[in-house]
């Protein structure tokens, strides 16, 4: 390709981020998202680990890890309570 070209392509593509803006902030939520569930995945994890000493374990899946990784330790510890109290 021609140089003049590439760089009108990519003034355009700069002009064009620009005055739309840059799709930064839905990346930035979903990486959020996906960061608050894996840490609670290993909230419940550790959990688990710990709970094993007296035969307590709660199932990690897409709503435990969820609840956990996005309320933190209350989160935890309301998992635990409705698996004492209500299951």
């Amino acid at each position: 390709m021609d140089p003049i070209i590439i760089v009108t392509l990519l003034g355009g593509v700069i002009f064009l981020l620009l005055v739309l803006g840059a799709p930064i902030k839905p990346l930035r939520f979903v990486g959020q998202g996906m960061i608050k569930l894996i840490i609670g995945a290993l909230f419940l994890f550790f959990l688990n680990a710990f709970g094993s000493v007296v035969d307590y374990q709660i199932p990690i899946n897409f709503v435990t890890a969820s609840v956990s990784g996005f309320l933190g330790i209350p989160g935890l510890i309301v998992l635990i309570a409705i698996d004492l109290l209500i299951l």
